[in-house]
């Protein structure tokens, strides 16, 4: 079953659930524009401050919305809706983003549309040429989230697994900073792997052959720090550096290929998705494409623009929810911590 995007809508997306303030434009099913700016005086902390993020967000949602419309040509009177993200996320950022959409919601007397932002990510596929068709495996994976799901239908998903500790991107960002990495040390890892030889170092595939479709990246991370001090390892040491890289990459890579290539087989799915901050890794990508062509599964993945957080895949999940009759009262307020497809529990 395909996507039906409305062909009448004019739809503002606003995302700010972290460190990212942006804002995108959706008219008649098509991305107009999508501004993204990014709080990159994070990096001298080792990671996100909740505190400096909500007010940078507050000082940059008006300059960016303005920005956004002004690349598409309009006006905020051409709206038709708006959609936000309300969970999950930092608590002062969700709020910086929805109490904005609801006062433009409020005063231009248009739709609100609060949208889930792990269930955004899963449709930011839809903003590429290529869309997958329903029902389809979407792999979520990023700083923070690691989950598998099958999709049936925007809102209908079946849990299927989920990291048991560390996300596969906090694990990337807890290595990088072993190896004398800056924050956020994902894309420095992929590149370092490219030069680096992946068979160098055998590090764990924790759960890659268990029947479920859970995920664990804790082990790895601490097997890459016992090696590191075993060897004596020093950050000048470039050559080695790129090996280790290369070497817990591919491990992280192995895994996360492996089982959602299974959930397909085992779910008679011929359509996968990968989503999230780490889709934008190159060798992910990569496997995904071969492993994929090998098992007659068609692979689709956002460009790396729209794999991390951004406000086109806000908008497009609110076309979609548009279409099917779905709003938000003002009530809505934000979650930090919602499941979008909780774990089924286990009977005892």
């Amino acid at each position: 079953m395909s996507f039906e995007l409305p062909s009448d809508e004019c739809i503002l997306g606003i995302e700010t659930s972290c460190d990212e303030t942006s804002a995108a434009v959706l008219k008649n099913g098509s991305l107009a524009s999508v501004v993204i700016s990014s709080q990159f005086f994070h990096n001298r902390f080792g990671g996100v401050v909740p505190e400096l993020a909500s007010r940078a967000h507050v000082r940059n949602i008006l300059p960016i919305v303005r920005e956004t419309f002004a690349r598409a040509g309009m006006a905020s009177a051409d709206l038709t809706a708006i959609a936000v993200t309300y969970a999950p996320g930092l608590m002062g950022s969700l709020l910086a983003g929805l109490n904005f959409a609801k006062g433009v919601a409020l005063g231009l007397e248009i739709p609100l549309i609060g949208i889930h932002h792990i269930e955004a990510h899963i449709f930011s596929a839809l903003l590429e040429p290529s869309k997958p068709e329903l029902p389809f495996i979407a792999l979520i994976v990023s700083g923070g989230h690691t989950l598998l799901l099958l999709v049936k239908d925007v809102g209908s998903y079946e849990f299927l697994g989920e990291t048991l500790d560390d996300a596969a991107g906090e694990a990337f960002d807890k290595v990088g900073k072993m190896i004398g990495l800056d924050y956020p040390a994902g894309p420095q890892i992929d590149a370092l792997a490219k030069e680096g030889n992946p068979d160098s170092i055998s590090f764990p595939r924790a759960m890659i052959n268990d029947a479920n479709y859970d995920f664990s990246f804790s082990g790895i991370k601490t097997s890459v720090l016992y090696w590191l001090k075993k060897h004596g390892y020093h950050e000048n040491d470039t050559s080695l550096k790129k090996d280790i890289a290369a070497s817990f990459q591919r491990a992280v890579v192995d895994v996360l290929v492996t089982k959602t290539l299974r959930a397909a087989k085992e779910h008679g799915v011929t359509h996968v998705v990968c989503v999230g901050g780490v889709s934008a890794n190159s060798e992910l990508r990569a496997r995904f494409e071969r492993e994929c062509s090998r098992s007659n599964v068609r692979f689709f993945v956002p460009r790396p623009l729209f794999s991390t957080d951004n406000a086109a895949m806000i908008a497009m999940l609110g076309a979609l929810k548009l279409a099917r009759g779905q709003r938000s009262d003002f009530s809505l307020t934000a979650l930090p911590r919602v499941p979008l497809a909780p774990r089924p529990e286990i009977a005892l």
